[in-house]
């Protein structure tokens, strides 16, 4: 399955460590209009990428502040 590029949402956030158990894990695991997700702990901006065909950049980042993180768009 090929994935859209325009369904990829990318984002700088503080988001430093992931365990199967943490509430970002969770959430984004059981988010129905997820269908991927990962953040990159080694890069410097901890970089969110959610694939998803019907949220919007501002649910998502809602959705990560909620959790206690700060998310920004990168672009």
């Amino acid at each position: 399955m090929e994935t859209d590029l325009d369904k990829i949402y990318i984002f700088k956030t503080n988001i430093e460590q992931l365990r199967t158990d943490c509430e970002v894990t969770k959430t984004l695991n059981n988010h129905v209009d997820i269908l991927q997700w990962s953040v990159d702990t080694d890069d410097v901006d901890y970089v969110l990428r959610i694939v998803s065909e019907t949220l919007k950049v501002e649910t998502i980042i809602n959705i990560i502040n909620d959790l206690g993180h700060e998310c920004q768009e990168l672009n």
